[in-house]
């Protein structure tokens, strides 16, 4: 997928990292010498630590003290050709959580994840691991970076992370003229559709219009100014799609 050049600011990379290990991305669980978990519910801890819900019959759940890395696939809520957006690889070590602290490890992870699951944590179905980051790698729109334990754990994710999926959602389904208008007129319009939504701004996916080969590209938009709250959001889109307007 192609992207277009883009100087802008946005997020860094360890910010990304932990956007993405905040629990909406899918996750699988790697350990060496067992076949791969899947991951069906995970969030981040203090600072960042990973807590992830893995049936007990899983052979990585008897692990503890063991070397292991979270994988993570952000997939964007709009459907897409090619929906991937990015990947993030959590390395360290795993241990279980103990059944003291299941019951507040459940609490977390059901902020994010609604899942009737985590009702069962402790019932001998499911459990609850963490992970002690030692090395973070992500690789996505913005490029590739291997990252420390202490910067992962030192920033924090996208204050829009739980609801990028419905905003975007919303402005597929209603707003794509508005999207169409953002763009500059050097930019071949086509199809356009919301890809990723971040504090700083936006990206878009483009499709030419014939007669051009039917190769999407992607195109970063750009807010004003980083935005932290619904409410700046709001405005800072009735901003960007008025100017639009205005030519």
């Amino acid at each position: 997928m192609r992207r277009a050049e883009t100087t802008v600011r946005g997020p860094g990379a360890a910010e990304r990292a932990r956007t993405l290990a905040y629990g909406i991305a899918d996750g699988a669980l790697a350990v060496p010498g067992v076949p791969d978990t899947p991951v069906p519910a995970h969030t981040t801890g203090r600072g960042g630590r990973p807590l992830l819900l893995v049936p007990s019959s899983a052979p990585a759940a008897a692990a503890d003290d063991v070397p292991a890395t979270l994988r993570i696939s952000d997939v964007a809520p709009v459907p897409f050709a090619d929906r991937l957006r990015g990947r993030a690889w959590l390395h360290g070590w795993l241990s279980r959580v103990p059944e003291a602290g299941l019951r507040a490890a459940a609490l977390r992870l059901s902020h994010v994840h609604p899942r009737p699951e985590l009702l069962g944590v402790g019932d001998g179905e499911w459990t609850i691991l963490a992970l002690e980051v030692a090395q973070v790698e992500i690789d996505d729109a913005w490029g590739s970076a291997t990252l420390e334990p202490e910067e992962y754990a030192a920033a924090a994710p996208d204050p829009f992370v739980a609801i990028e999926a419905g905003v975007l959602t919303h402005l597929d389904s209603a707003h794509r003229d508005e999207l169409t208008a953002l763009l500059p007129d050097s930019v071949p319009a086509g199809p356009v559709r919301p890809l990723a939504l971040d504090r700083y701004g936006m990206w878009v996916r483009c499709t030419p219009p014939a007669p051009e080969p039917p190769s999407s590209f992607d195109v970063r938009v750009a807010f004003a100014e980083p935005v932290s709250d619904l409410h700046g959001l709001r405005r800072v889109c009735r901003r960007l799609f008025a100017d639009a307007a205005r030519g």
